[in-house]
């Protein structure tokens, strides 16, 4: 079956995304600096920091909510849900490794939650509305 292949894969690319947002979380000092100006005030880099934590958090709390459909067996064997999932939290891994090496700026982050952390998000909450309102899945 192809999909017996999507599974392990999925859970990798999932934990790669995972450990590279925490990665962001404890050392975001640098990619704060690339979003603000050469002279900045402490307010500045308070409220960009914020910022910064605000994504990264939400993130974490997406990717768990995804993990926890996932190993709760309510999508882990849909080759749809498998295939978005393993796409976008890849283009995720490869983007935060990106995103932390070259220092990028904060605003290129929200196009990474959008397209890596959100839209898989709200596919696995579509996954499970039809499993459990319609008997559908597992």
């Amino acid at each position: 079956m192809a999909v017996s292949g999507l599974v392990p894969a999925r859970f990798l690319c999932m934990i790669a995304h995972l450990v590279l947002t925490i990665v962001i979380l404890l050392s975001r000092d640098s990619n704060v600096k690339a979003c603000l100006p050469l002279n900045y005030s402490p307010n500045e880099y308070d409220s960009k920091d914020t910022e910064l934590i605000v994504g990264l958090s939400v993130a974490l709390g997406l990717l768990v909510f995804e993990l926890v459909g996932f190993m709760g067996g309510i999508s882990m064997f849909m080759s749809s849900q498998a295939m978005i999932s393993t796409t976008l939290h890849a283009s995720a891994a490869v983007s935060l490794a990106y995103f932390i090496f070259d220092a990028w700026p904060c605003g290129h982050y929200w196009y990474i939650f959008g397209f890596c952390s959100a839209f898989p998000a709200v596919t696995e909450i579509f996954v499970m509305i039809g499993s459990f309102a319609f008997n559908k899945g597992i």
